[in-house]
């Protein structure tokens, strides 16, 4: 039934024509996806988790039959390796279901995330907050987007730099001066770009910290948080010294100050949310002991539709909620398709591949014991956004190379050494690969190719980045 038809309006509502029936099937599998995901965090059943299996494979074959020809590779890529491991492995059944639920996982914390950006697209304050970072006088302008950027971040993922980038986009458009309005504008999408990458190693609702807390055994995101924040302040604190030394001169006077429209407060409703996610999740994490990732599935939604019944307080709340799930289901959703297909293919490619190359690998005689672990760890941490450059997603390049890793027993270190490489690789990687979406979108918005933002617009920032990361990553596991 169409939402007109039931009767549901308002502003929370987005006038959409008729859907296909495939969008609304690939909605409600995301959605079933998501309940089994929370309720096999909460509940050990065997029940469950062959549900889940089998609601994802439903799900990428609805996803295969829409998406286009550049996502559908993946899934070709897909099945191939499944029909490799049916052939190789006797075991090829377990594999398999390993590689359905890692795709379950990512598809399920994806969803969790997007709820939470589509319930900010109509809340005014988020707007005025947006402004008001962008408003900021060049002396403090990159400050405030890096750390209202993360503020952002943490809370949207990637619709940060959308908004963000978006509002700073306009917020420069309105600038006469040529040379002055690309200079505003590269800075400022910098800063945005910058403040997403350098919370991946360190947020829990980042795919960098759930992808690999869930493939290294004994970690957790309490245990690492503090080392891998250090490395977000390295990331965030490089990307101010380049902006903050390699100033562009203008060729004539400086423009006068522009008069900002919000103040300070403007950041309230940002600030608030996040305490209420933080304290709602460590509260349930030290009750439960299930894991920060885990809780976020359950967590996000959960606030995003009490979020969406707040702003609608003064009308009708219910039907708000109601009738935004709805759209949720079938229209936001569908319109992932493509990040869904590669994001939940990256994850069943690299943990099907790993289990097929782990075999042939020690087969060959070659340990990756026999390197030195010094050597090793600083060699994930340049690795990983190396293979970015040629098309890998991190999801598959840290999927493919985690279960290869010898143990931290092995290593003569532990196990969050390796997690803050991997991470700190990941971070690289979503600010230099030309096929991640957070160089996508800067490049969108600047008029730039995602490769000219990737290598020449971060180029010495990655160099600096992932120096300053090995050296971190070393000092933490041979000093601490």
């Amino acid at each position: 039934m169409r939402l007109e038809e039931a009767g549901i309006t308002g502003p929370f509502l987005r006038p959409v024509g008729k859907a296909p029936v495939v969008d609304d099937i690939i909605g409600i599998l995301t959605l079933a996806i998501v309940f089994l995901a929370i309720c096999s965090e909460w509940i050990t059943s065997s029940f469950l988790s062959g549900a889940k299996v089998v609601t994802v494979a439903a799900l990428i074959a609805a996803l295969a039959v829409t998406v286009t020809r550049g996502r559908s590779i993946f899934v070709l890529v897909g099945i191939a390796l499944t029909g490799g491991c049916m052939l190789i492995e006797d075991d090829w059944g377990d594999t398999i279901y390993a590689g359905l639920t890692a795709a379950a996982f990512v598809a399920a914390f994806f969803a969790a995330l997007c709820t939470l950006r589509v319930a900010a697209d109509s809340s005014p304050g988020i707007r005025r907050c947006g402004r008001f970072l962008a408003q900021q006088p060049p002396g403090r302008r990159y400050l405030a987007l890096t750390a209202g950027g993360q503020l952002f971040a943490l809370l949207l993922n990637y619709g940060a730099i959308a908004l963000l980038g978006s509002l700073a986009a306009a917020s420069a458009r309105d600038e006469p001066n040529e040379e002055i309005r690309k200079i505003r504008v590269r800075r400022m999408l910098l800063a945005i770009q910058r403040a997403f990458v350098s919370i991946l190693p360190w947020s829990p609702l980042s795919f960098a910290v759930a992808i690999t807390t869930t493939l290294l055994p004994n970690t957790s995101w309490g245990e690492a948080f503090l080392p891998a924040f250090i490395s977000g302040l390295l990331l965030a604190g490089i990307g101010y010294a380049l902006d903050t030394i390699v100033k562009p001169r203008l060729s004539g006077p400086r423009p006068p100050r522009q008069t900002q429209e919000e103040n300070w407060r403007s950041l309230t409703p940002l600030l608030l949310l996040l305490v209420l996610m933080i304290t709602v999740a460590g509260t349930l994490h030290l009750l439960t002991g299930i894991r920060i990732v885990g809780l976020v599935i359950l967590i996000v939604p959960v606030i995003s539709l009490l979020w969406v019944a707040l702003q609608a307080r003064r009308a009708r709340p219910l039907s708000a909620v109601v009738g935004r799930s709805v759209l949720f289901t079938t229209h936001d959703l569908p319109s992932y398709r493509g990040e869904l297909t590669l994001l939940m293919m990256a994850a069943y490619i690299g943990t099907v591949g790993a289990h097929i190359a782990l075999p042939a690998f020690s087969a060959s005689g070659l340990h990756l014991t026999n390197i030195p672990t010094p050597v090793l760890l600083v060699l994930l941490v340049w690795l990983v956004p190396l293979c970015g450059q040629f098309g890998m997603n991190p999801i598959l390049a840290v999927s493919l190379f985690g279960p290869l890793l010898p143990s931290a027993a092995e290593l003569g270190v532990s196990q969050t050494s390796v997690l803050l490489a991997l991470t700190g690789g990941w971070a690289i990687t979503a600010a230099t690969s030309p096929f991640t979406a957070s160089t996508l979108l800067i490049g969108s918005l600047s008029g730039n190719t995602a490769l000219h933002v990737g290598l020449r617009w971060n180029g010495v920032y990655a160099l600096l980045s992932a120096t300053a990361l090995s050296a971190w990553v070393l000092i933490y596991a041979y000093v601490f």
